[in-house]
């Protein structure tokens, strides 16, 4: 049975869902317990920035350093997915059990080290199951499962009577499920079929060059500028907005349908969308709708919550929609050969760049005020909308023009 299910793309997919929401459920269970983290460690407010943060640098490390080995094209990807979701749950497991701050901050990073061989293994994995015309839609499934994990800590929470090593415990609970998943059924798909090169910084370097690959990326930092600052501390805009200081279990319930339901339903609505109209523009459009949204996000604080919410709803399913998008463009237009080394490239640079506006959000929240607090993140959605509207008008005039091959599919020559 496992022979079979091994073999089917349709059981892979849905198998890697699994692995990411499961596997990254740990990402984020610091945000959902953060006020009885604080409590606990006796942590000051910029402590609990960086303490939030770690788990993003240490995913950038490990990403690095996952790139320079170029170890998601020469290992087997089931043995770095349980390995990564193993060590994850670990890591997370024990961060009740020290009452350091140091090894909290120690263990944190070391959970995002370890889950830079979760995600963006998954992307690889997921694209090796997807023929191109269908990528769109099976990156919209893997990212509204990243979602989803990353919102579950909230969900957990949103349960009464529970402390918040029960938080921590369950959600590594669920890390180990996912490696055990991987360990007995994942498998790299048939569209695997470019044979595999070691890492070569110049042909990092040359992608950039690439004017279509160039496009792709910057869209992407301009979404990241804005999502992860919008996931990590969106539960405390909810607080600040309810005039309240302490995050109430309806709270957390609150920040797991906007952050998993709103984006889930974003994910996939997507992921459709950019398999019919193209990658650009869905992207171009999502970053687009966030973009109005977090422009005006201080209305939140002024508008009764029948307005406010829904607002919030449509945001959390732009926020994260294009994710996905940007996911499948690139494992387009990059060489075959460095599919893996390039996706693992942009997450990277990504989730280093998400580090400034994790830190700067609830600094800005503490000293202006939660209401204006998400205004820094309007120039992400800004900057990366017009890079993938440009990039799909510099498309539709190579068709419109027929000339030399479009750059998009000729790829990098090294």
């Amino acid at each position: 049975m496992l022979t079979t299910f091994r073999s089917n793309p349709r059981g892979q997919r849905w198998s890697i869902a699994a692995i990411e929401i499961l596997g990254l459920s740990v990402w984020f269970v610091a945000s959902a317990i953060l006020p009885a983290l604080r409590d606990a460690f006796g942590m000051s407010s910029g402590a609990a920035m960086w303490l939030i943060a770690m788990v993003q640098i240490g995913y950038v490390v490990g990403a690095v350093l996952s790139a320079v080995f170029n170890l998601a094209d020469r290992i087997p990807a089931h043995y770095l997915l349980t390995a990564g979701a193993l060590t994850a749950a670990i890591t997370t497991s024990v961060v009740p059990l020290t009452g350091s701050v140091t090894a909290a901050f120690a263990l944190r990073f070391l959970t995002g080290f370890a889950l830079a061989g979760v995600y963006p293994v998954g992307m690889f994995v997921m694209a090796s199951w997807s023929a191109r015309d269908e990528r769109g839609k099976a990156f919209g499934l893997l990212l509204a499962a990243l979602t989803l994990g990353s919102a579950l800590p909230h969900l957990i929470r949103s349960y009464g009577g529970l402390s918040w090593q029960s938080v921590v415990w369950i959600s590594s609970g669920c890390a180990v499920v996912a490696a055990i998943i991987s360990a007995a059924i994942i498998r790299r798909g048939p569209e695997d079929r470019v044979p595999r090169a070691p890492f070569k910084p110049a042909a990092a370097i040359a992608m950039f060059r690439n004017r279509d690959i160039r496009w792709v990326n910057i869209g992407y930092f301009g979404h990241m500028w804005e999502m992860y600052a919008w996931w990590a501390w969106v539960p405390a805009f909810i607080v600040a907005a309810g005039g309240r200081t302490d995050l109430t279990s309806l709270d957390s319930l609150t920040a797991f349908v906007l952050i998993g339901i709103a984006g889930a339903i974003g994910c996939l609505g997507a992921g459709r969308m950019a398999d019919r109209i193209g990658r650009p523009r869905a992207a171009g459009l999502a970053l687009l709708i966030s973009g109005i949204c977090c422009a005006l996000s201080p209305l939140v604080f002024f508008v009764p919550k029948a307005v406010a919410l829904p607002l919030l709803f449509v945001w959390g399913a732009a926020v994260v929609a294009d994710s996905g998008v940007f996911s499948a463009a690139l494992s387009e237009v990059a060489p075959g050969e460095l599919v893996g080394t390039a996706l693992a490239v942009q997450t990277a640079l990504g989730l280093m760049l998400t580090n400034v506006t994790m830190i700067s959000v609830p600094w800005l929240g503490d000293r202006w005020g939660w209401q204006f607090a998400f205004l820094l993140l309007v120039p992400g959605p800004i900057v990366g909308g017009l890079a993938m509207f440009r990039l799909h008008t510099a498309q539709s005039t190579e068709i419109a023009e027929p000339g030399p091959t479009p750059t998009l599919r000729a790829g990098v020559k090294i």
